[in-house]
């Protein structure tokens, strides 16, 4: 009987072991969510305070109802598109040119200045050109997306490019490697840690170029919902659009993590000491 109970306490405490962050953090938000449920019931907020709080339950109420009657569906399309295409695009673009100009001192002195000037320029001060360009519909907010994400993965390929062991490089030309089994053998897996930090700063912001896109040229889209009940004081719904690009982002996160895992047999050990 005793050997069972501590069997059983050995099965509890290596499961914890296993899932303690999981369980920490989902047992964090779980007593936020209670608290947050319990102010009103605690402390009478005044009426001008009253109009701009809500609670979780309000929140999954609005969520529902937004759920029934196909808003969040319609917005979230929308947002997925400019979402997908402008973080697609920037991969397309990012990944290659980081890659060649980091391979190329030539490219390297001639475009990193201007590289480093337009990643340095905050991406909403181009939203009024191309809303004039574009208009308000989806090709305004891809390009925002593309323009906020394209420059750090861009950067950070760039940056691991750089990094990649000399030594390494040198080893496979003296064997006769040309640039595009140079690239597959040494540079691409020795610049993986440097490329999915640079996509995960690049997701970041797609999201916030999806947003901020949405907030100031659209009449449609999560972000457009969520302004658009800022200006109506429907708080519950501005946090039902916050908690969907949170979730979003996590799941993004998870993601990104899961790439990584399946490509770290790719990866040389030599390449985890950068």
């Amino acid at each position: 009987m005793e050997s069972e109970r501590r069997g059983s306490i050995m099965k509890v405490k290596s499961f914890y072991a296993e899932h303690e962050p999981f369980i920490l953090g989902t047992g964090f938000i779980i007593v936020l969510l209670i608290v947050w449920e319990s102010i009103p019931l605690w402390y009478s907020l005044p009426k001008g305070m009253a109009l701009f709080f809500t609670t979780p339950s309000k929140i999954a109420a609005a969520f529902y109802e937004l759920l029934l009657n196909g808003e969040i569906e319609k917005h979230f399309y929308i947002s997925a598109i400019a979402f997908l295409a402008g973080l697609g695009l920037s991969i397309a673009v990012g990944l290659p040119a980081g890659l060649i100009i980091g391979r190329s001192s030539t490219l390297e002195a001639l475009l990193d200045p201007y590289v480093t000037a337009f990643n340095a320029t905050p991406r909403i001060v181009l939203l009024p050109l191309l809303i004039l360009w574009f208009g308000i519909g989806i090709w305004s907010k891809i390009v925002i997306v593309f323009a906020g994400a394209v420059f750090p993965l861009l950067i950070n390929t760039y940056a691991g490019v750089k990094n990649v062991n000399r030594v390494l490089v040198n080893v496979v030309r003296s064997f006769g490697a040309n640039e595009w089994q140079l690239m597959k053998i040494v540079v691409l897996p020795n610049s993986l840690p440097y490329i999915i930090a640079g996509l995960r700063l690049a997701i970041g912001r797609a999201i916030l170029g999806v947003v901020v896109g949405e907030f100031f040229g659209s009449s449609q889209g999560l972000g457009y919902m969520i302004a658009s009940a800022a200006t109506n004081y429907k708080v519950d719904v501005v946090f039902v659009g916050v908690a969907i690009f949170m979730a979003l982002s996590v799941i993004l996160t998870f993601a990104v993590k899961y790439v990584e895992s399946r490509l770290a047999s790719w990866r040389p050990e030599t390449a985890k000491t950068f």
